[in-house]
């Protein structure tokens, strides 16, 4: 591609102490895709996704959205037009949906936007608006991932990130969600999966990164590596579809 990337990674290396976890990782998302990150288990992909927000000190490499250097601590990754929801969802259970999603919206002070922002997120999430009022804690777990997708989207983000938003869901729920991720990105949203479910990932994203003990080992249209010998040996299985 010629053009210029919306989000651009380059370098990026994390540490835990002697553990090395990301090694120089470079990845580039063009504006209006879907692009997934997938990888065995401990291979980097939560760390690439926080380190890129912030929530982990990122000891070399930079992120950008367009021309922009993007600062190093979350709030104000925030506020530059990224938005995480994060794996396990992590949402407030002690405050209510409606709270949550407000909660999504702190860099933000036009209060009519706002509103429509959270009336478009009821559109794409009927289920939320229904238990507006409800404590986050009383919903049950693919609600919960619909609410963090939803406050996620509540600070009107360049690019969304989506760390493992099928985790312990049923699969009529993941497929539910998977939908509206598409939808979401039909609407011109520009997405960053990672997802422990290649098959899905893959079959949802434009392009992929095939990520491994911390390196970028593969990447190309997702189209290309749900048939490729070695990705579907390793993370698809044997299943045919």
């Amino acid at each position: 591609m010629d053009k210029k990337p919306l989000l651009s990674v380059r370098g990026l290396e994390v540490s835990y102490g002697a553990i090395k976890a990301l090694l120089g990782v470079d990845l580039d998302v063009y504006e209006g895709e879907i692009v997934s990150v997938i990888g065995a288990n401990g291979a980097g992909k939560s760390t690439l996704m926080n380190a890129i927000m912030g929530d982990v000190p990122r000891q070399a490499g930079t992120v950008s959205i367009g021309d922009k250097v993007l600062s190093s601590k979350s709030f104000q990754v925030v506020a530059q037009g990224l938005s995480l929801s994060p794996e396990g969802r992590k949402v407030f259970t002690t405050l209510t949906v409606d709270e949550n999603l407000m909660m999504g919206a702190f860099p933000r002070d036009d209060r009519s936007k706002i509103e429509a922002t959270k009336e478009h997120v009821f559109e794409l999430f009927p289920r939320l608006k229904e238990r507006h009022g409800q404590y986050a804690g009383t919903l049950s777990g693919g609600e919960q991932q619909m609410l963090a997708i939803g406050r996620a989207l509540m600070s009107a983000p360049k690019v969304l990130l989506l760390d493992e938003p099928s985790l312990g869901l049923a699969p009529i729920v993941i497929k539910d969600i998977f939908r509206e991720l598409k939808k979401i990105n039909g609407e011109g949203m520009t997405i960053l999966l990672v997802e422990q479910n290649a098959r899905q990932a893959l079959m949802l994203s434009h392009r992929a990164y095939v990520i491994q003990t911390g390196r970028v080992i593969m990447e190309g249209p997702s189209s290309e590596l749900i048939t490729n010998p070695e990705v579907e040996a390793a993370y698809l299985g044997t299943t045919k579809h």
